[in-house]
């Protein structure tokens, strides 16, 4: 199991004021592996970063609603995430990994939707290996369109062309991760950024500004991702939703401060009434919860 570098441990507010209701649209908790224990072929655990710590980062930030998407470490053991719902509370969502919608039962799946889980992920990164396949996906897509949940796609490192074809038709809601994960080396991401605003003109897509100091190629202040994130809100300001990925996996270099990627989201808004839509109006829409 590679070794990957740990989040920041000192979480500090951002610079400008954040809204009531704000939510993290994509964080992932874990726990020790002796309660939790680690699937086999696990390409990483994070066993530090707790849903207490976790919800501490939120407090510091001004973050008071959240959705935990289930890591790829535990496969369809739902141990870590089900805790992490009852702790964190109604203002909280989960989100699970699509192999949950063909592998758990029927009885499992209404309990993890009693919890609060709302959608499942589809897994595309190779370095987490458990990609789907085309049949599965497709059943999958059935199973969560029956649940009333959401769709969740994590592009590959090429960005999201190579995988598009078999989720751009479908007819549920679909959250595209990490902007896409355009490859900022080839024209600012082009081909990806085109793709993207072409599947949020139909509707029921979503895009999720994440991850945006590790698609930048420039480095902090991370200002070449700056046009991707703008092309998106100006493209779909009702479709987009911002997201800390926090304890930030598969990290090969120390993540920045979840403050600074609070403020990075600041700079893709550019005004605070589209940062309350980003923070607080499109995640309550798509995830259930009151207004801020």
């Amino acid at each position: 199991m590679t070794d990957y570098f740990p989040f920041d441990s000192h979480p500090k507010p951002a610079s400008s004021p954040v809204p009531p209701g704000a939510t993290d649209c994509q964080f992932h908790v874990f726990g020790p592996p002796d309660i939790y224990p680690v699937r086999p072929g696990a390409a990483y655990e994070m066993p530090r970063a707790t849903i207490a710590r976790a919800l501490a980062m939120h407090k510091v930030l001004g973050i008071s609603r959240g959705v935990i998407v289930q890591p790829t470490t535990y496969g369809t053991d739902h141990s870590a995430l089900l805790d992490a719902l009852a702790q964190a509370g109604p203002d909280y969502r989960g989100c699970v990994i699509a192999a949950a919608l063909t592998e758990c039962s029927e009885a499992e799946l209404e309990r993890l939707n009693a919890a609060g889980v709302r959608g499942a992920r589809f897994n595309f990164l190779g370095a987490v290996n458990l990609a789907p396949d085309e049949k599965s996906l497709q059943r999958a897509f059935g199973r969560a369109r029956e649940m009333g949940w959401h769709i969740k796609v994590q592009p590959g490192q090429s960005g999201i062309l190579d995988s598009v074809a078999l989720y751009e038709e479908a007819d549920l809601p679909v959250v595209i991760d990490h902007m896409g994960r355009p490859d900022m080396r080839d024209a600012g991401g082009k081909a990806t950024v085109d793709k993207v605003v072409e599947l949020l003109g139909k509707g029921n897509f979503w895009v999720l500004l994440s991850n945006g100091h590790k698609i930048s190629r420039s480095g902090p202040p991370w200002a070449d991702v700056l046009p991707v994130a703008r092309a998106y809100i100006a493209a779909a300001p009702d479709k987009v939703l911002w997201a800390s990925d926090w304890p930030h996996p598969l990290s090969t270099s120390q993540p920045p401060n979840d403050g600074d990627l609070l403020d990075l989201l600041f700079r893709y808004a550019d005004d605070g009434r589209t940062a309350r839509k980003i923070l607080v109006d499109n995640p309550a829409r798509l995830f259930g919860f009151g207004a801020g």
